[in-house]
């Protein structure tokens, strides 16, 4: 561990009280501050292991050893979503007992054995050792040593996902599962409004049938996927980004607003600078 702990008065068991103190103190200023800048009090919840992994979408797990992680990654629990938020101060004087002898011991120097957490993204979630990794925090260390649980999910997670953004990241996942897109394509294919993206498979999908009634063949998802990206997608924004008609937002979001306007006013799925041209001179 590393990082430097409040001043010692020599009696650990007084300071790791002190400590606890200090800590339910940072966390009701934490409120009172978020309160007076009308904030989501979602932004301190701890995240809950099994709600982010299902809408993330599991695919896989595999033992990643013992490591040093930092202290500000670990953001979740797998099972306690109660006694402390995403910074692991404590939220309720239930867990006050254990957590100061814990603290009391990390003042007498004595040694840690590793917290169990698992993994996702780029954050951390406690299987075992949440009052450890509180203390750790609380006492003003970086990092802990842990046994890391790495869980491979369809779609990633930063380390400041929030409750609030699963529906959309449960969204996100079932996009890239309607449309399975290639890894360094998943990256560009990106709308600013997550929403969006039911649209945006939706008109994957339809050029996929338009494909499939041209050449008389029948595509699986994967295939579907690449050929839009490749065939369709980026030629597209090309020609977009040459006509100057990527306007504010991501390439996606052109594709999807300028493919809307061009069958509106145009009654067409092709595109072409004819094409192009007509719809930015607006006419019919």
């Amino acid at each position: 561990m590393h990082g430097v702990p409040p001043r010692s008065t020599g009696l650990a068991g007084a300071d790791a009280q002190d400590d606890f103190l200090r800590a339910r103190r940072r966390l009701a200023v934490s409120r009172l501050r978020r309160w007076l800048r009308r904030e989501p009090g979602e932004v301190d919840h701890i995240l809950p292991f099994d709600e982010v992994v299902s809408a993330l979408g599991r695919l896989q797990e595999r033992d990643a050893g013992t490591r040093v992680v930092p202290l500000d990654a670990v953001v979740g629990t797998v099972d306690r979503t109660r006694g402390f938020d995403r910074h692991f101060r404590p939220t309720t004087p239930e867990v006050r007992a254990r957590w100061e002898r814990i603290a009391t011991a990390m003042r007498r120097g004595e040694e840690m054995p590793p917290v169990d957490l698992y993994k996702v993204g780029e954050a951390y979630f406690v299987k075992d050792g949440h009052h450890r990794v509180s203390v750790s925090r609380a006492l003003g260390f970086d990092v802990i040593d842990a046994h890391v649980t790495e869980v491979v999910t369809r779609i990633g997670a930063a380390r400041d996902l929030q409750i609030g953004d699963l529906p959309l990241k449960s969204h996100e996942r079932v996009f890239f599962e309607r449309i399975p897109l290639p890894a360094d394509a998943r990256a560009r294919v990106a709308t600013s409004d997550p929403w969006a993206l039911a649209q945006l498979a939706e008109n994957v999908e339809a050029w996929g049938w338009r494909w499939t009634q041209e050449h008389e063949r029948m595509m699986d998802r994967k295939e579907l996927a690449t050929r839009w990206y490749e065939e369709e997608y980026v030629p597209v924004v090309t020609l977009l980004r040459d006509a100057g008609m990527l306007g504010r937002g991501t390439e996606a979001d052109a594709y999807l607003r300028v493919g809307s306007d061009r069958y509106r006013l145009l009654r067409t799925h092709e595109w072409s600078e004819d094409v192009l041209a007509r719809l930015r001179a607006g006419q019919g």
